[in-house]
């Protein structure tokens, strides 16, 4: 098994990051196999100093990978091969609409499409439409063109999960190829088999495993992982107190008590020692791991 640790460099890593880097770690290495490391950089909120921090404190928790980290920025050519692989099927498609267009938008083309797919407006446009938006001077976004097949996978923690496959973008109008494109192409090209990450990303899956078949590559199993939630229940942010690990040491705790902390909430027992994780690693089962949140009270 290959695992991979995917973050994107547009911030600093809170509790909840650490966390689901710790588990993508613990996966990986309780099956003494290797852990690649992916910036997912093509966002434009990337900053260099995120590059750095977020590499300090995956190790300031005793975590280690193997290789140089991989840069999605340096790696377009290979996503524009594969958009161009699946233009000569005919599948994908330019769109001119806005996302507030999308969102106001009644209809998809399939009925079982879940709230908030694309509706396919741009999908059949006529010649004269076509030429319409190209004088706009907007740039189209690319699409996926997809009859709404729903894909189910079998989630390692999670079970069972089906989801039908809208017409997803595959290219941004600024020409930036898109997460569920990039991610595919990368896990199979650095020979990823296994995906541990937040189940915030469940929905996204059948996208993928999708868009896998298409390019005739084969999808990686997956296990995705409860997030880290503050007390009202929104996702764990900086406005919700000490979440990061400067903000933990400057309350005088130490980079092990930290470790401890994201242990204790997974129900594994602490260590007295960073060399001690290997010990925890022999015994890791993932079968025992929390399904639900965990609620961080600063």
């Amino acid at each position: 098994m290959t695992g991979r640790w995917a973050p994107s460099p547009t911030g600093h890593f809170h509790l909840g990051n650490l966390r689901t880097a710790l588990l993508a770690w613990l996966f990986t290495r309780s099956a003494s196999e290797s852990l690649i490391w992916r910036f997912e950089d093509l966002d434009n909120a990337v900053r260099p100093e995120f590059y750095r921090s977020q590499i300090r404190d995956f190790q300031r928790i005793g975590l280690d990978w193997d290789g140089e980290p991989v840069r999605q920025s340096n790696r377009v050519g290979i996503y524009r091969d594969a958009i161009g692989q699946l233009a000569q099927q005919g599948l994908t498609y330019r769109c001119w609409c806005t996302r507030r267009e999308i969102r106001e938008a009644t209809s998809a083309p399939h009925a079982h499409l879940p709230e908030g797919a694309y509706p396919g407006t741009c999908r059949g446009l006529t010649r004269q439409q076509i030429s319409q938006h190209e004088a706009s001077g907007r740039e189209p976004a690319l699409r996926l063109r997809t009859q709404g097949e729903v894909v189910k996978i079998q989630d390692r923690q999670l079970g069972n999960f089906e989801g039908a496959v809208d017409d997803f973008v595959l290219c941004r109008g600024d020409g930036v190829p898109s997460y569920n494109l990039g991610v595919v192409v990368d896990d199979a090209d650095l020979g990823v088999t296994e995906v541990v990450r937040g189940d915030d990303l469940l929905p996204s899956t059948p996208r993928q495993v999708h868009l896998f078949g298409l390019l005739g590559l084969n999808p990686p199993s997956y296990a995705h992982v409860p997030l880290v939630i503050a007390p009202s229940g929104e996702r764990l942010a900086k406005r919700h107190g000490a979440v990061t690990m400067e903000d933990r040491l400057s309350l005088g705790e130490s980079e092990l008590d930290v470790l401890n902390i994201l242990l204790s909430s997974l129900r594994i027992e602490k260590v007295v020692s960073f060399g001690q994780l290997s010990e925890r690693v022999k015994v890791f089962d993932s079968t025992s791991l929390p399904l639900a949140p965990w609620i961080f009270t600063d």
